[in-house]
């Protein structure tokens, strides 16, 4: 019989070398992580999830954020407490191809069973390295149509929390298939919550996190799975997809996917970033005041009309989620801010106003480079009659336009301490060495912190 698609993946990826610039990368997005989950933690989602602590008596595993500081939990809820909250701010990391943020799910998945069973940073940082690897091909291999309705952090995300999982706890190559068998049998993640005002997108992220970590942990205690659960005649491809290309999971390439994966400097959705990096660019070349614009034409790819085409938000997320709400706060307040989607901010009367002078609208020639590439274009039109136009193909952040040591350190430094960390402590989680090989617990022990709030 034909090798299944999993299993080919895994031979792949077992013969893959890691070097030090991998172990350093992965090092970077565990940060980014910590940042963004430590800061989400500070969300009335997180406190729904914070009621699951009542049900058990605890454990060994760390949660993030300054209001759970010292405490630790059992695996079940560390993995669905730390799961759902790197994606709150909407700053989690990104891969374009596969339209999905594989961090909220892969990293808090392998913290948790590094925890569980005492393993090193350097199992803690391969099996993350996997995990990314699984979840970024399936994503690019789904294909557009599955995207259409459902969310791809969850439903490619399981898989690759089941194979860090796997990685930490040394499963064979069986277990392995097993437990990426069963985290895909019930992967899941419909798009109807981006039509009403929920926190279900946090749900998404915990329970593939959750769920990965689970087909692992059951199948190195011999619970079977299916093996051609992609290919199969009712695996996924098939199931949920009408474009899948399976040689795009298996296609081999010399590079880790995490290389590939995109860094977010802006608090909203990826989607409105393209045309936020438009105008901040037009506003530091030209000094214009608000009312010398008469309006402003956005051209972007489908996606991001879709789920960025919004001129009047009613919650945080949709700010989050408005290319007009974004683009106006930038023109009254100036660099895209975390204030900028707080209620004060989208209910203000006159960013209310210029939201309206804001079109959205597919532009072809951008369209016909994505999901490769981001971009966006943006014209303003002048009450003299004059236009300025610009444009980017890629982001800031993205693999083309990466952000320097000092961005990042400065994104990491303000969500940290926002969220209560004193100064010395994220000093210190900055200046961890991810290339020592030292007990994980030397990592936790950073999580572990004092509030300064």
């Amino acid at each position: 019989m034909k090798l299944s698609l999993t299993k080919q993946l895994l031979i792949d990826i077992g013969q893959k070398p890691i070097g030090k610039h991998d172990f350093i990368r992965v090092g970077e997005h565990v940060l980014d992580w910590l940042a963004c989950a430590s800061l989400g933690a500070n969300s009335p989602a997180a406190d729904a999830y914070k009621s699951l602590f009542s049900l058990d008596s605890g454990g060994v595993c760390s949660v993030v954020g300054a209001s759970v500081a010292g405490h630790t939990v059992s695996i079940q809820n560390a993995l669905q407490y730390n799961g759902a909250l790197g994606n709150v701010l909407e700053m989690d990391d990104l891969h374009r191809a596969s339209i999905l943020h594989p961090g909220p799910v892969i990293i808090p998945a392998a913290l948790a069973v590094a925890e569980q069973t005492g393993s090193s940073t350097t199992a803690f940082l391969t099996a993350i390295l996997k995990g990314y690897e699984v979840t970024i091909r399936l994503g690019e291999a789904i294909g557009r149509s599955h995207y259409q309705y459902f969310h791809n952090t969850a439903t490619c995300g399981a898989i690759g929390a089941a194979v860090a999982a796997a990685s930490l706890l040394t499963l064979s190559q069986q277990q392995t298939l097993w437990a990426m068998g069963n985290a895909v049998s019930t992967a899941g993640g419909l798009w109807q919550m981006r039509n009403e005002k929920v926190q279900t997108k946090q749900w998404h992220n915990a329970e593939a996190c959750r769920a990965g970590v689970m087909a692992a942990w059951l199948a190195k205690n011999g619970l079977s799975g299916p093996e051609y659960i992609l290919e199969g005649p009712q695996g996924m491809f098939n199931a949920l997809s009408d474009d899948a290309s399976a040689s795009t999971f298996i296609n081999p390439s010399p590079d880790w996917r995490i290389h590939a994966c995109s860094l977010k400097p802006w608090p909203a959705c990826r989607h409105a970033h393209g045309s936020i990096d438009v105008l901040v660019e037009i506003l530091k070349q030209y000094q214009l005041d608000v009312a010398q614009i008469e309006r402003i034409e956005v051209g972007v790819y489908r996606d991001a009309q879709l789920f960025c085409d919004r001129v009047t938000p009613h919650t945080s997320l949709e700010a989050k989620f408005s290319i007009q709400h974004a683009l106006s706060a930038i023109l009254m307040w100036g660099e895209p801010a975390l204030s900028h989607y707080e209620e004060a901010a989208y209910n203000n009367s006159d960013c209310a106003e210029l939201r309206h002078r804001i079109d959205v609208k597919v532009d072809e020639q951008i369209e016909a480079l994505y999901p490769q590439h981001y971009g966006a274009t943006c014209t303003l039109f002048l009450t003299d009659g004059s236009t300025i136009t610009r444009s980017h193909q890629d982001t800031l952040g993205d693999p083309q336009r990466p952000l320097n040591s000092a961005q990042r350190q400065n994104k990491v430094y303000m969500l940290l301490s926002q969220s209560g960390m004193d100064d010395t402590m994220i000093a210190n989680l900055c200046q961890f060495d991810w290339l020592q090989s030292a007990p994980i617990s030397d990592f936790s022990a950073l999580l572990r912190y004092s509030t300064s709030l």
